[in-house]
């Protein structure tokens, strides 16, 4: 997984509330269990017009926000069904981070298995940093894991909270397999032991 430590750069504003994972992948893109190719159905429904071409007015079409690696969201964001092609998509489109008031509980949840950091922030603090998003290539934060601070452009803080043993594993870029092969000599040793121990087995 890859590891996560500081992103800076243009925020993209979402400001809707309850985006549910269809909304973020629609189900006609869950056909594959790769996780590569799904940032092109990110937001599809809202990307695209019928016939295919871009929508103009979505904000991640805007020459400004293609290449934006922070997403700005309303409330409730990820909710709905818990399918992990959501984060999948995210970040094949590029997004490392998303910040909003509140994550459904696993979407959460996956965004820590997938290398995109959820940041949890108060209602002022997500309208100043809807604000700052609005203003495109002038606006620029940034989002540091290690002091667990997001830098507005006036260069002011805002402090968030993450539990220890998942900013531990964004920084060291591990998964569930990883964190299980931190303890590969513990594991080998245990596994000798038995082997000595009760060599029938």
């Amino acid at each position: 997984m890859q590891k996560f430590d500081r992103v800076t750069g243009v925020a993209a504003p979402l400001p809707i509330v309850n985006v549910d994972t269809d909304m973020i992948i629609p189900k006609n893109y869950l056909k594959t269990i790769r996780r590569s190719g799904l940032g092109v159905g990110l937001f599809a429904e809202l990307r695209y017009n019928e016939d295919g071409s871009d929508n103009e007015d979505f904000v991640l079409n805007k020459p400004a926000y293609r290449g934006a690696e922070i997403l700005i969201a309303g409330d409730n964001f990820g909710c709905g069904s818990s399918r992990e092609h959501a984060p999948w998509a995210l970040l094949d489109f590029g997004i490392r981070c998303v910040i909003s008031t509140s994550f459904a509980d696993i979407f959460y949840n996956n965004c820590f298995q997938n290398g995109i950091l959820p940041v949890r922030v108060t209602q002022e603090q997500l309208d100043a940093l809807m604000d700052d998003a609005r203003k495109g290539a002038n606006a620029r934060i940034a989002v540091d894991l290690e002091s667990q601070t997001i830098t507005r452009p006036d260069g002011e803080t805002i402090a968030f909270d993450i539990e220890a043993a998942r900013k531990h594993r964004l920084l060291n870029g591990l998964d569930d397999i990883g964190l299980t092969l931190q303890q590969d000599n513990a594991i080998g040793t245990h596994e000798a032991r038995l082997a000595a121990e009760r060599p029938w087995a």
